[in-house]
């Protein structure tokens, strides 16, 4: 079957397979994975946040490590992969600009950004030219980050990833925007929207924005959708964890394997934000009331307060990692309940570009 996807180009960057693997941490999207789907020709993330050992152990110093780690997992990747990759750096963290510092030394390819506004992301890497992608959960808000970063530096986003509310860890909608009913076709709504702002500035400038729909993107079916919707690609996450080279335990990939459609649940994150994850004794605890010391807190997010927070996040997604499930956030999308195996990246990319092609061959 001919292939009938079309490369993603961001500016000089061209993605063959218009498949971007989600930023996810802590440690679930680190350089052998990022580096697989690279090598197939989509664009692969590494999630900057947690990325040191001993996260957990209170020990070291916090942005330094957080530094250095990230320095040292960029170029493992590039010794693992020619291919495009970038990193994810979520706006709310506290070292946000020293992650960022990081990335335009290391020369990744782009920067992804969102979990906030990053409206002074450009001042930050002035005189480089890494790629910059926001994180939207709006037009509304893509349209205000354009606005402000034409005005103030004269950039515009060289592309925007759209994530909606079937995505898995934390969301950027109000709890009552996460109802069933509320979630169905909120993602195509929202990409279509953000179509119609990043139309105006395109026609305006002479530029192209491209759009990458995010937020319970499963398989092929899913894919075509977007794509005749307009948009330029799509990102997923979830489904990157149940391979074999995503570093994280096995009992963390066996349970997203054994999660059933009634496990995934909606919960208060201590940053101040609903996330999407699967139920354990963990949440079943917390939801009781339970919590859990938080002494020697990094204040790894800006927002976090360690005085009042039932539970240090950066410790319950390391026990995830590790497999210490009992105490762990298992962040994960929507759509968990339908992955049944663990397999090879090139399985999964294989798979994908299959059943997207199948579903644009169709009239």
């Amino acid at each position: 079957m001919p292939n009938k996807l079309k490369p993603l180009i961001i500016g000089d960057l061209k993605i063959n397979i218009p498949i971007f693997q989600g930023g996810m941490g802590v440690k679930v999207s680190t350089a052998p994975l990022v580096s697989a789907v690279a090598n197939c020709g989509g664009a692969g993330t590494i999630a900057s946040v947690g990325l040191f050992d001993g996260l957990n152990k209170k020990t070291a110093k916090f942005v330094q490590e957080s530094s250095d780690s990230l320095r040292k997992e960029i170029r493992k990747t590039k010794k693992l992969t020619n291919g495009v990759f970038g990193v994810n750096i979520m706006v709310a963290l506290s070292n946000y600009e020293e992650l960022v510092k990081v990335s335009v030394q290391e020369e990744a390819d782009f920067i992804v950004s969102g979990a906030g506004l990053p409206l002074r992301l450009p001042k930050l890497v002035e005189g480089s030219n890494i790629k910059l992608i926001i994180i939207v959960s709006s037009g509304r808000a893509a349209d205000l980050i354009i606005k402000t970063w034409k005005t103030k530096y004269n950039r515009l986003p060289d592309a925007i990833v759209v994530e909606g509310p079937l995505a898995g860890g934390h969301l950027g909608f109000k709890p009552e925007e996460l109802s069933p009913s509320k979630t169905q076709n909120r993602l195509a709504e929202l990409v279509t929207e953000t179509l119609e702002v990043t139309k105006k500035y395109q026609e305006k400038y002479g530029i192209n924005i491209p759009v990458i729909a995010a937020g319970g993107v499963f398989d092929g079916k899913d894919i075509a959708k977007f794509i005749k919707l307009g948009a330029s690609g799509v990102q997923i996450a979830t489904r990157f964890v149940a391979t074999d080279e995503c570093e994280v335990s096995q009992k963390f990939k066996e349970r997203y394997v054994s999660a059933k459609e009634e496990d995934v649940i909606i919960v208060s994150s201590p940053v101040g934000l609903p996330g999407r994850a699967i139920k354990n004794k963990f949440t079943d605890d917390v939801a009781k009331g339970k919590t859990v010391p938080t002494d020697g807190c990094f204040r790894c997010i800006r927002s976090c307060n360690p005085a009042k927070v039932p539970y240090c996040i950066a410790t319950a997604l390391t026990h995830a990692f590790e497999g210490n499930l009992d105490e762990a956030l298992i962040f994960a999308g929507s759509n968990v309940g339908r992955i049944k195996e663990i397999v090879p990246v090139k399985q999964l990319m294989d798979e994908l570009i299959e059943e997207t092609n199948l579903e644009l061959s169709k009239k």
